[in-house]
């Protein structure tokens, strides 16, 4: 009885104008035959550090988060932050 367990990115999704959602699966394994599946999942803005993300997830943040949006979403901090302040 082999009892395996595998981890992946399996979802990269741009929502709305910056944020990046990503949900990485735990897959549980016995003899080849799926047993368990559980989901971990976190959200990315243009200000998050990227440098520990798998490759395929900096390269839609590379290509999601061009100079305008970056601007826009800078731009919306500051608004919210005025309106708490």
């Amino acid at each position: 009885m082999a009892i395996t367990e595998s981890t992946k990115i399996d979802q990269i999704e741009v929502v709305g104008d910056w944020n990046i959602q990503v949900r990485q699966a735990t897959t549980i394994e016995k003899d080849g035959v799926q047993v368990a599946r559980t989901f971990h999942r976190w959200v990315l803005n243009p200000d998050s550090d990227i440098s520990a993300q798998e490759q395929k997830v900096k390269n839609i943040a590379n290509a999601a988060w061009t100079p305008e949006v970056i601007a826009a979403y800078n731009a919306f901090k500051e608004e919210q932050a005025s309106k708490f302040a």
